[in-house]
C-alpha cells in the first residue's frame, strides 16, 4: 500500500458500535515532503491508464460551414510531472502542486462537412508546459469508499501541438474545445482513478480479515493529518462484534518523525477473539527458542530439580511446553509493559529418542506479562510467567520476529516503540524504499 493511498484511507463506520479507533495514525509534513516522489511515481503510472471518453462536436469553419468531428481511442502515451510539491491544508486536505508537466496522446479523428463529404485518420496531441494548483479534499462515498473532489482547480497549459495523420491542417481549429476540456475537465477524474477502488478490508489469512476504514473524519493541521482507523479483526465472512468496545484514546501532535501509529489494546483484543472463535490459540516452545544466556533449560534435569521423579523416568531428554487457550487472551497496555493474560493449559512433554511426547504435568490458568521492543524491521519481545523464570525470545518464538509492515514499496527504518497506558506508539523517522 502506498503512502497515497495510506493519506486516502477513509470509510464511514457503522453507526450502531463504537467509533473510538483501534488505530491512530499520524502523518506530518516531513512524511509528505519524503514521501512526495514516490507518490508522483505513483500518480503518473496510474494516469498513464486513464481511458479517456470520446469528444465529438461541430465547429463553424469558413468557407466550408458546419464541420462535425469525434475524437475517439484517445491514450496517453507519455507522461511526465517533473515538478510537484505537497502541503497540508487544515480542515480541508492536502495541496498539490505540480508544475512543467507535459502529456502526449494519440487517438483517432473522423469528420463530416457538406452534409456528405467524411474524412479519417489519426492524430498525436503534444501538450507541454503544464501548471495543475488544485487543494485535494477528501471524504467518504455512501458506500464508505475513499472520495475525493478537487477545490480551487487552476491549470494552464503552456503549449498544445497537433500532428493529423491523413488529415489536413485546417483541422486544427476544430480542436481548440477539446484543449479546454481536457485542461478543466479530466484532471479531476484522474484523481478519482487513482483513489475510487481503495478497499477498507484485507485479509489476514484464512481465519480472519482485519478492517481499516475511518471511523471519524480526517483531523488536518498545519503540520500533520490524523487518521483514526478502526483497526478491527473479524472472522472472514462472520462480522460479529467482540463484548468490549475500543477504549478512547489519543495522541499527542508530534512531528519530528515522519510517522507515528498508535495501536489501542483493542486491536490486539479483537484479534485474540477472532481466533479463539475460529479455533482454539496453541503455540509450543522448545529449548531453542531460549536465549543461550538464560541459565535454565528446557529440559528434564531443570525440571527435576522441583519434580525429581522427571529426570529418573526421562534422563536427559529436552522438553517441550505447549501453550493452549481455553478462552479468549486479554491483552493490556501498562507504562513500558504490555501484559498477557492466557486461560489454558500449560502441558510440559519430554521429547523422547524416537521424538514422540510423553506428557510430564499441566497447568491452568497460566498468566504471563511481556516486554516487546523493535529490533531492524522486527517487532521482538519477551514473556514471563508470574511467579515462575520461564523466559523465552519471541524473535525465535515466530521466526525471527514479526516484520514490521511496508507501505507500498516503501520500508520503515529508525522504528521505535513505547507501552503506554492505553497504547502502543510507534514513531517512524524515516521511509526506505
Amino acid at each position: 500500500m502506498s503512502l497515497w493511498c495510506l493519506l486516502l484511507l477513509l470509510a464511514l463506520p457503522d453507526p450502531t458500535v463504537s467509533t473510538n479507533p483501534g488505530v491512530k495514525v499520524q502523518i506530518t509534513q516531513k512524511a509528505l515532503d519524503n514521501g512526495r516522489q514516490i507518490g508522483i511515481a505513483y500518480l503518473e503510472e496510474k494516469l498513464k491508464s486513464v481511458k479517456i471518453s470520446n469528444i465529438s462536436g461541430s465547429e463553424d469553419v469558413s468557407p466550408i460551414g458546419d464541420v462535425e468531428y469525434r475524437l475517439s481511442g484517445m491514450r496517453i502515451t507519455d507522461l511526465g510531472l517533473p515538478q510537484s510539491s505537497l502541503g497540508l491544508v487544515p480542515g480541508t486536505g492536502i495541496s498539490l502542486s505540480i508544475g512543467n508537466a507535459f502529456i502526449n496522446l494519440h487517438g483517432d479523428w473522423h469528420v463530416t462537412y457538406l452534409g456528405f463529404i467524411q474524412d479519417s485518420g489519426c492524430f498525436d496531441l503534444d501538450i507541454s508546459g503544464l501548471t495543475i494548483k488544485a487543494t485535494i479534499s477528501v471524504g467518504s462515498d455512501e458506500t464508505g469508499r475513499p472520495s475525493v473532489s478537487s477545490n480551487d482547480c487552476v491549470a494552464r497549459v503552456g503549449d498544445a501541438n497537433i500532428d493529423f495523420h491523413e488529415g489536413a491542417s485546417w483541422l486544427y481549429n476544430l480542436f481548440t474545445s477539446f484543449i479546454d476540456q481536457l485542461r478543466y475537465n479530466k484532471m479531476l477524474a484522474m484523481y478519482h482513478l487513482v483513489f475510487v477502488h481503495l478497499l477498507v478490508l484485507a485479509t489476514v489469512d484464512k481465519y480472519a480479515e482485519i478492517e481499516y476504514s475511518m471511523v471519524t473524519p480526517p483531523s488536518i493541521s498545519n503540520f500533520l493529518i490524523e487518521l483514526s482507523l478502526k483497526g478491527e479483526f473479524y472472522n472472514i465472512g462472520q462480522h460479529q462484534e467482540p463484548p468490549f468496545s475500543a477504549p478512547p484514546f489519543s495522541l499527542p501532535p508530534q512531528t519530528s518523525s515522519m510517522l507515528y501509529i498508535g495501536l489501542s489494546s483493542f486491536m490486539a483484543n479483537s484479534a485474540g477473539f477472532v481466533y479463539n472463535r475460529a479455533r482454539p490459540l496453541s503455540l509450543y516452545i522448545t529449548d531453542d527458542m531460549i536465549p543461550s544466556s538464560f541459565p535454565m533449560r528446557l529440559n528434564t534435569r531443570t525440571f527435576g530439580a522441583f519434580v525429581p521423579e522427571i529426570s529418573k523416568r526421562f534422563p536427559d531428554m529436552k522438553v517441550k511446553i505447549l501453550l493452549k487457550t481455553s478462552t479468549q487472551p486479554k491483552v493490556t497496555f501498562e507504562p513500558n509493559n504490555v501484559i498477557l493474560q492466557l486461560i489454558g493449559s500449560f502441558t510440559a512433554y519430554a521429547i523422547l529418542p524416537n521424538t514422540t511426547l510423553e506428557p510430564l504435568f499441566t497447568y491452568k490458568d497460566a498468566s504471563f506479562s511481556g516486554n516487546f521492543w523493535i529490533s531492524g524491521q522486527n517487532l521482538d519481545g519477551s514473556l514471563q510467567r508470574y511467579r515462575a523464570k520461564i523466559s523465552v525470545s519471541l524473535s525465535k518464538t515466530i521466526n525471527q520476529g514479526v516484520s514490521l509492515p511496508g507501505i507500498g514499496r516503501m520500508n520503515l527504518i529508525n522504528s521505535k516503540l513505547q507501552v503506554k497506558k492505553v497504547r502502543l506508539l510507534t514513531p517512524l523517522n524515516s521511509f526506505k524504499t
